[in-house]
């Protein structure tokens, strides 16, 4: 991938957004009074780190026709994201419930999104043609079609208007279990044909373990280099993955290496030290936000992993869902940290 040309055009975001609720601080929901609110969704959060490095992005999806979804919009047109291709509706938004970890107590996750008005919108409300006029890159996750028949009909339509278009599809598997196994879902064959019509995939062995129905042998790298090519052999239009791995010691201290392998090479970094976490939401859509800052700018295998993994770093410090860094402060990251910069 070394030395591959750069690509220019908007890079579009498919997939539902969300709203985050959570208690202040550490509390239990049980502890608290009140709720903090925060704008998500796995795409938007790629679209949002993506235009704070200076890239042009879109973002299709479909909003309440509410309060609640006017302030999504606006999150989103306040991190610089274009919001022209935004469909509006009848219905509610798509919500989850967060309860922070500390120390040895993990964070956990509660989604209240079944029903939304993404969920039940079918796929003439968008403007995929359109959206895709001119782009570099169509980016979806396997989030939406975990959402049920409907959200597989809706990733379908996208990946056939990227196709049409002749648009390069970014897939990031986000195995989402609690959503597959909400309703008679079959995820392998769905996230196959996905996969088989991806040129980048962000995802790991196990994700090509779910999707070939094989297990892979040896240890570490050895094994993820395996699973690598067996997803070479079985996706011909696949040129890239990426992915973490990621050991928790606690809730605010994590060890976290990433790897990028294309057809031609490959990298992976060192583990790092990632310590006093403020929120560990949204840190695997800030790494492939870096990933494909350097992917669409012909960067290494190098460039991309540790790009990567030094966005993914430094959302760890940003509350909320939504990684904003800049291309300063990224240029500035040293996995040690650093003093106040004056």
């Amino acid at each position: 991938m070394a030395g591959a040309m750069s690509m220019t055009g908007p890079i579009v975001c498919f997939g539902e957004m969300l709203l985050r609720l959570s208690p202040p601080g550490a509390r239990l929901m049980v502890q608290t009074q009140s709720l903090e609110m925060a704008v998500g969704g796995a795409e938007a959060n790629v679209a949002a780190g993506l235009a704070s490095l200076g890239h042009t992005t879109r973002m299709v999806t479909l909003l309440p026709d509410s309060p609640l979804g006017d302030k999504a919009r606006a999150e989103l047109g306040a991190a610089g994201i274009d919001t022209r291709f935004i469909a509006r509706g009848a219905g509610r938004m798509g919500l989850y419930f967060l309860e922070p970890g500390a120390g040895l107590r993990p964070s956990s996750i509660t989604y209240d999104r079944a029903g939304s008005a993404f969920a039940l919108c079918e796929p003439d409300a968008f403007d995929f043609a359109g959206a895709l006029d001119g782009a570099a890159l169509l980016h979806l996750s396997g989030i939406t079609p975990a959402l049920g028949p409907g959200g597989v009909a809706l990733t379908r339509a996208a990946v056939a208007a990227a196709q049409a278009a002749n648009v390069p599809i970014c897939l990031d598997g986000n195995y989402r279990a609690l959503l597959w196994d909400a309703w008679d879902s079959d995820p392998r064959a769905i996230l196959t044909d996905l996969v088989g019509a991806a040129t980048v995939l962000i995802g790991n062995h196990r994700d090509i373990s779910l999707l070939l129905g094989k297990t892979f042998s040896g240890d570490g790298a050895e094994r993820r280099r395996e699973a690598v090519d067996a997803a070479f052999a079985a996706f011909p239009k696949l040129e890239l993955m990426a992915s973490t791995a990621r050991h928790v010691v606690s809730s605010d201290h994590h060890r976290i290496a990433a790897r990028v392998d294309t057809r031609q090479g490959k990298h992976q970094t060192a583990e790092i030290d990632v310590t006093g976490i403020v929120d560990r939401i949204g840190t695997g859509d800030a790494f492939a936000a870096g990933v494909l800052h350097q992917y669409l700018q012909g960067g290494s295998e190098q460039a991309m992993a540790e790009t990567g993994l030094a966005l993914a770093a430094l959302k760890h410090s940003l509350p909320g869902d939504m990684c904003l860094i800049g291309a300063a402060e990224l240029a500035a990251f040293s996995a040690s940290g650093g003093d106040v910069r004056r």
